[in-house]
């Protein structure tokens, strides 16, 4: 962990040099939607591979860079692209993002992703504002010594999704007719999408959408006592009772289609802030 640490605090110090901003707010974004921060006014670019020790995004539709600048006069960082546990990675690798940015100093993080849809009443295209999550990976970045001065070693996990921030997003989609689900978001390991008997075992412990990522960066986030929002897109609906096999060129197309009002979403948001 020690290790770790000195990790950690070298991307931060590479970070510092090369930018005077300090992050309030770190946006992770997922898969087809790194454009949903468009409303971003950048200060700069950083490429994940120039940064020291920060790990390299393997995935074709993740850009693998943070772009840092101001969001609605908010100072924020949004890593367009991010990583995960069926990459091979580690859950230490996975949760860099949200450990440079505890460095940092941010005290919020939004996170997004594409979702494939469990509960039937969601349509494809739909934004799910995350209530809670349950953790399938098998995995948690906690696990092993604990770094004190970051969090503590059993983090509560009662209210994980900060209701205020919910709240908030709430509000601004009833002000701008945008429909909004709210509901259970399960992570998977993957990198194998579900079977039928999967879906039904998933829709029955609770869970409204499946996905591959953010439940290990949102763990940590919790760990670092930030205050946490997650928005997932609903990418496409899993029936069990009629099975259709997804594509991920149509995942891509419905994550970009959602951006533009993800991005409209987060930006009113950072002005409540």
């Amino acid at each position: 962990m020690e290790q770790y640490g000195n990790q950690v605090e070298e991307a931060a110090a590479f970070v510092r040099q090369h930018s005077s901003i300090k992050p309030e707010v770190g946006v992770l974004t997922g898969t087809g939607l790194g454009a949903s921060v468009e409303s971003l006014s950048v200060e700069t670019v950083l490429a994940y591979s120039d940064i020291p020790n920060f790990p390299k995004s393997t995935v074709v539709s993740h850009a693998g860079r943070l772009v840092i600048g101001t969001l609605a006069g908010q100072p924020a960082m949004v890593f367009q692209g991010r990583f995960h546990l069926y990459e091979g990675y580690s859950p230490q690798a996975v949760t860099f993002p949200v450990r440079l940015l505890q460095v940092l100093g941010a005290g919020h993080l939004i996170v997004t992703n594409a979702a494939g849809g469990l509960n039937l009443d969601f349509e494809a295209g739909d934004i799910m504002l995350i209530r809670d999550h349950i953790n399938l990976t098998g995995a948690n970045p906690l696990t092993g010594p604990n770094k004190s001065a970051w969090g503590d070693r059993f983090p509560d996990m009662t209210r994980v999704y900060d209701s205020g921030l919910t709240q908030k997003v709430a509000t601004i989609c009833r002000k701008n007719n945008i429909d909004i689900r709210k509901g259970v978001y399960a992570g998977l390991l993957g990198p194998s999408l579900e079977t039928p008997a999967e879906i039904s075992f998933l829709r029955t412990i609770g869970a409204d959408a499946v996905g591959l990522s953010t439940i290990q960066e949102v763990i940590a986030a919790v760990h670092a006592r930030m205050k946490i929002v997650g928005l997932s897109i609903i990418t496409n609906i899993n029936d069990p009772d009629n099975p259709s096999p997804a594509s991920v060129e149509a995942i891509l197309d419905v994550a970009n289609q959602a951006a533009p009002v993800v991005d409209q979403i987060i930006a009113e948001l950072m002005r409540m802030l």
